[in-house]
């Protein structure tokens, strides 16, 4: 129906439109490069892998981890986004503690870390949130510390060494680099909604 609303069933009941939740999230379409608005998926220190499944607005198991490992951050997707591999583009948020699936954050990029798994080209994201005033002095990668930053390469070098699959670790990009990916990730995503 093109007003807006769909009959349930057969009867003439009508409801409201489904809107998907990781639509429209951010107040209004920004160009801000030093923000973003990250949806996570998957909390610090868990080895479940969840998926947030648009179409029913839900969180999916997809899987546990094989490996003995956890996430060394928050993991989810930055809104409005589209990255090469037709996924929302991926992000990292370093957090005390852990959040949970469906959170968003407000979060400040610091760089990006280039991967290729067994569907081509997975960057992601590393950020931090923008309330926590522990975080306000981490502004780029070299304020992470280089032990948290060979933690998270290591994890995701070895999380899926017991599974049929693999993964590659290129190494972290600076800020200005990953920024451009994010203004990439965005436009293609307003290009698709047919935004721009």
């Amino acid at each position: 129906m093109g007003n807006g609303r769909t009959r349930m069933g057969g009867d003439d009941r009508v409801v409201a439109d489904w809107r998907y939740p990781t639509h429209d999230l951010a107040p209004e379409p920004s160009d801000d490069l030093a923000t973003l608005m990250a949806f996570i998926e998957i909390p610090r220190g868990s080895r479940n892998k969840y998926e947030y499944d648009e179409r029913s607005g839900r969180f999916l198991l997809d899987r546990v981890l094989y490996s003995s490992v956890h996430y060394p951050t928050d993991y989810g997707f930055v809104v409005e986004t589209l990255a090469d591999d037709g996924d929302p583009l991926d992000v990292l948020v370093l957090v005390q503690e852990p959040s949970f699936p469906g959170c968003l954050i407000p979060a400040r990029p610091l760089g990006g870390l280039d991967m290729h798994d067994e569907k081509g080209s997975d960057f992601k994201v590393l950020a931090v949130p923008v309330g926590d005033p522990r975080f306000d002095h981490v502004q780029t990668l070299a304020d992470v510390g280089e032990h948290w930053l060979r933690e998270i390469e290591t994890f995701f070098a070895t999380y899926k060494l017991l599974e049929p699959k693999q993964t590659e670790v290129l190494g972290w990009h600076e800020l200005a680099e990953t920024r451009q990916t994010i203004a990439t990730c965005r436009a293609r995503y307003r290009s698709v909604r047919g935004e721009g």
